[in-house]
């Protein structure tokens, strides 16, 4: 029994310009013609055909169905092997893009709803990197402390927030006096603005250990989304960042026996 192109089209759930081109490009030419010249597909066509919309269900280019089809001994089940490890890493993509998704969300909560002027005015110029917060969610979902910081967050209120960003700006204050007066990055008092940085943490988000302390310091000094959430681009100065790094490795080797960074001091 034969059909016709439409009758095909229909019953396979593609356009006709589909099944044209598949002819065009040599994958699926027709058994045969009706009288008046119209393309006739027999039943060894249909089953070509299902191969083809199954292959191509798996995202294989028309190409590679080609070469599948033009070699009789071409090893069907290695290509589809290849497409199921494209496909699982395709998935866990997708997955990872979906946990970004939800850290997003995640991320954006202050605890509590703010209009863009009362954000402002909590907030200043301290902005929220969306990609380096989520990716920072990422990293350390599955910490503890990253948990609570998170809780504790979601949990401040707005007045919590104000004290907080107050607290934050007055340090910061302090640590750009220093840097702009020279002060040694394993001093007196870039030690204590590092340990005020570190007491900071703990009191509004989550506990701090001097480890932890010295990977976020390493993060300031690596990543620059990173340490604009204490330093405004607007307020940061070359080599900040590596001298509170410094100052923060320093003063957990003061407080735990241990000794100061080998960098070079500033």
């Amino acid at each position: 029994m034969s059909y016709s192109v439409g009758q095909v089209a229909a019953f396979a759930g593609v356009t006709v310009r589909t099944l044209h081109h598949y002819d065009k490009a040599g994958l699926l030419s027709p058994g045969d013609r009706s009288p008046a010249g119209y393309r006739l597909y027999g039943e060894a066509d249909l089953v070509r055909l299902q191969q083809i919309l199954f292959y191509r269900e798996l995202g294989f280019s028309l190409d590679e169905i080609a070469e599948i089809f033009a070699d009789p001994q071409a090893n069907a089940l290695e290509h589809l092997r290849a497409r199921q490890r494209k496909l699982e890493e395709e998935i866990a993509r997708l997955q990872r893009l979906a946990e970004v998704a939800q850290r997003a969300i995640e991320v954006q909560r202050t605890g509590v709803p703010l209009t863009p002027q009362e954000r402002f005015e909590v907030f200043g110029e301290i902005t929220f990197d969306l990609s380096y917060a989520t990716e920072a969610e990422l990293k350390w979902a599955h910490s503890a402390g990253r948990r609570e910081a998170m809780e504790r967050a979601d949990a401040h209120t707005k007045e919590d927030w104000r004290r907080l960003m107050g607290e934050a700006a007055a340090w910061r204050a302090e640590l750009l006096t220093a840097f702009d007066q020279g002060e040694r990055s394993d001093g007196e008092r870039a030690m204590d603005l590092a340990e005020e940085h570190r007491l900071h943490i703990s009191r509004w988000f989550t506990s701090c250990p001097f480890d932890m302390h010295r990977r976020i310091a390493d993060d300031f000094a690596a990543d620059p989304r990173a340490f604009a959430l204490v330093v405004p681009p607007s307020q940061q100065r070359p080599g900040l960042a590596a001298y509170l790094r410094r100052a923060v490795h320093a003063n957990a080797a003061r407080r735990t026996g241990g000794r100061t960074d080998p960098e070079e001091n500033r």
